[in-house]
């Protein structure tokens, strides 16, 4: 790590609280399936620069020993870019997303790369229950309140401090009442960039009133490299014997239902695609893989939650977690209409997978289910890590 300050000292990047400015930084990876070396870079940063709701934005880029960069706005705390080296060595771009600040604002945007809260995932009936009072949430998907409301974390600017070359902190406060949820919480994300090219990701918070909270990153990735086909021949393994099966409006119904001799079976290395059009009731309710999934290790220790290779590159990511579960969602509502894309590409139709970690969709309506409020007095604290890298 001392290499990497000394290394981005040198370089005159910016001050701590400013935007890195990429505009000139090219690197060689593959982009297109016909495995032409192309060059790709980190999105000019001047791109970012904006103000949205009286506060700023801009571009923050981390680097580690290998190269390997992280591009991360604070407008939603979105992880922009992710630059990772494949099996000849070849830096491929692995996130999908935006060149510009302005593409993350549509309306249609589906949340790529961002900081998801108060509560990420679904909460049923757009309402909760807590100490015997009643909370409606905004509905903003079919009836149920999807991943914080419309103005969700992932809409809102943070507070960002650059600490070092491989470091970035973020926070805000959530005030009282905002999107509906009880309580001030102050919260924290640190992105990390690891000298074994690993994202770690420590979440915290605090409230001076009984909340709930559920924390998550919803990247998308392919590891062939962005706008380069679909992840169907992606080969994938989730540490699970159990997920949560849902109703029409995907909402757990409150089983923790067996994978075994289902097509959610990926307990052993399974192509993503292999089964993903079964005759199964769930796959049709979720248009494919839109499910939680029950991790066999549930204890708060950092454990493999999951692990995907992308066959063309060799790219493997491992994400290991604290939390008891993850969503495994197979980009179903991809399409193509998507406008301003990195390049220009559209994203069609399962062209990107996210692995979010998490408590259960719809904990504060399911007693049973690992709980996710937080009281004054105590401090939520979870980590991820998205850890890259290669299988030749």
């Amino acid at each position: 790590m001392k290499a990497n300050l000394l290394l981005f000292l040198a370089a005159g990047v910016m001050s701590m609280s400013a935007c890195t400015n990429n505009s000139n930084k090219k690197t060689e990876a593959h982009t297109d399936s016909d495995s032409v070396a192309k060059t790709v870079m980190i999105p000019d940063s001047t791109n970012f620069q904006s103000d949205i709701d009286g506060k700023k934005t801009g571009l923050y880029v981390l680097t580690n020993a290998n190269n390997v960069q992280v591009a991360i706005t604070n407008y939603g705390g979105r992880i922009v870019s992710i630059l990772v080296p494949d099996k000849d060595g070849k830096l491929t771009d692995v996130s999908l997303g935006y060149d510009k600040v302005a593409g993350y604002q549509q309306e249609s945007e589906p949340y790529f790369g961002a900081l998801i809260g108060r509560y990420g995932n679904r909460i049923g009936n757009a309402q909760f229950v807590l100490d015997g009072k009643t909370y409606k949430i905004p509905a903003n998907n079919n009836g149920q309140s999807l991943h914080g409301g419309p103005k969700g974390f992932h809409a809102q600017v943070w507070d960002a401090k650059q600490v070092n070359a491989y470091t970035l902190e973020l926070s805000r406060v959530s005030k009282d009442g905002e999107e509906g949820y009880p309580g001030n919480l102050t919260v924290k994300v640190v992105y990390s960039l690891t000298d074994d090219n690993a994202i770690k990701m420590d979440y915290s918070a605090t409230t001076d009133k009984a909340t709930v909270v559920n924390l998550t990153n919803h990247a998308y990735f392919n590891l062939n490299g962005e706008g380069n086909g679909d992840i169907n021949d992606h080969i994938l393994t989730i540490n699970a014997s159990k997920f949560t099966p849902v109703d029409a409006n995907l909402i757990p119904t409150g089983e923790l239902k067996d994978v075994a001799g289902t097509p959610f079976d990926f307990t052993k290395p399974t192509a993503i695609g292999e089964r993903v059009n079964a005759d199964d009731e769930q796959l049709k309710l979720g248009k494919g893989y839109d499910h939680n999934f029950v991790l066999t290790n549930s204890s708060t220790e950092l454990k493999q939650a999951a692990k995907v290779t992308g066959p063309k590159t060799g790219i493997t990511l491992e994400v290991l977690t604290t939390e008891p579960g993850i969503q495994f969602y197979g980009g179903n509502f991809l399409d193509g209409k998507l406008k301003d894309c990195k390049g220009g590409k559209p994203y069609q139709h399962r062209t990107g997978f996210c692995l979010e970690t998490q408590h259960f969709p719809d904990s504060p309506n399911k007693p049973a289910f690992p709980t996710t409020t937080l009281k004054p007095g105590v401090e939520y604290k979870t980590t991820t890590l998205y850890k890259f890298s290669v299988e030749k």
